[in-house]
């Protein structure tokens, strides 16, 4: 048990808590602390209440299915739960996506923070005066915000100008502003965190590593972006719940935390790990060393080169600081998936989607 565990219990309704950062998020909180989460999840493709079996037999832990873009839904929940704290996780977050289809990201992203914020301040304006001061409103977003990086020296920090990039990230600036605008505007009491790559244990495939681990047990090409040389900052998802728990727990209102994992790298070089790991662990793959899988693919559209966050701030004011390197959580990473076939073959058949309510 963490420290936390001893702390008095609070209520927190956390919203896309079926995705990959969130359910780590529920499984750190029901797990790890005392306190208590309603997931409010839409269950889009990226939403997997199987990604949650550790946590669901919790008295703590309930669910709902709900759209944050459903105001009337939001109402009904905020009365009834009488969350102590909000941690807003829904988003669609893939940049191709957001590429190929931008509607559904300004419609989630920006309207559905725009309407979560108008349901909590209608809400929180309802408390006793206590209760007003103690709550908290902690928006989840990216680092990718800022856009990118050009001199190799250079960190994000919190005070970073935003340049975003693709409609994805734009998406989620847009709302990052929002949040600031209740905080001043109306009072709002909320905190933002800015986070690098994720990575870890039930990551939809579609994205880098789980995406390369999944193609190179199957023998299957690996596809890499332009030269491969796009650097990011990588951060253990486990990590990553430590730090949002302890954001929403202890941060000050009004104030901004980058979350970093220290670890930064090339797109190749992680593709190349994975494929040693690979060699060591699963040898019985069809083709190996599974480095000649790598395949050169055509650059996505507006590709930020390098992202790299200086997580100081969080270090120094609330004492978080990631307990994985890149390698160990590398490691653990493809363990797991060689470990839970089950989990990603039903993802990847679309089994998984069976869970939505009145499927």
């Amino acid at each position: 048990m963490s420290h936390t565990a001893s702390a008095q219990s609070i209520r927190i309704l956390v919203t896309g808590g079926a995705g990959f950062i969130g359910s780590a998020l529920v499984r750190h909180i029901i797990g790890d602390t005392n306190d208590c989460v309603l997931n409010l999840d839409k269950l889009t493709y990226a939403g997997n209440l199987e990604s949650l079996a550790a946590a669901s037999s919790s008295e703590r832990y309930r669910f709902e299915q709900a759209d944050i873009c459903d105001r009337a839904a939001l109402d009904r929940i905020l009365a009834d739960y009488k969350p102590q704290a909000v941690m807003h996780l829904a988003a669609e977050s893939h940049v191709d996506r957001s590429i190929e289809g931008p509607a559904a990201f300004v419609e989630t992203n920006i309207v559905g923070t725009y309407t979560l914020l108008e349901a909590v301040r209608t809400y929180w304006e309802t408390l006793p005066d206590a209760d007003k001061q103690a709550f908290r409103f902690h928006h989840i977003s990216t680092d990718e915000v800022y856009g990118d990086l050009e001199n190799p020296q250079d960190l994000f920090t919190e005070t970073t100008p935003y340049a975003p990039s693709s409609p994805y990230s734009a998406s989620k600036a847009s709302s990052d502003h929002l949040v600031r605008a209740w905080r001043r505007t109306y009072g709002l009491p909320t905190l933002v965190t800015n986070c690098s790559n994720n990575y870890g244990p039930y990551h939809f495939p579609e994205k880098l590593i789980p995406h390369i681990i999944l193609k190179a047990i199957q023998g299957q090409p690996l596809p890499v972006y332009g030269d491969g040389r796009q650097i990011r900052d990588w951060l253990y998802v486990e990590d990553h719940a430590r730090a949002l728990h302890k954001v929403v727990r202890e941060g000050v209102v009004g104030e901004t935390y980058n979350i970093g994992g220290h670890n930064e790298k090339q797109n190749i070089d992680v593709v190349q790990a994975i494929c040693a790991l690979l060699d060591e662990l699963h040898p019985q793959s069809p083709v190996l060393p599974h480095s000649r899988l790598i395949t050169f693919v055509k650059d996505r559209p507006g590709h930020d080169l390098r992202y790299a966050i200086d997580a100081g701030k969080i270090q120094q004011q609330l004492g978080w600081v990631p307990e994985e390197s890149f390698e160990t959580g590398l490691r653990k990473t493809v363990v797991w998936y060689l470990e839970n076939c089950q989990w990603w073959q039903r993802v990847l058949s679309g089994e998984y989607q069976l869970q939505r309510l009145g499927a």
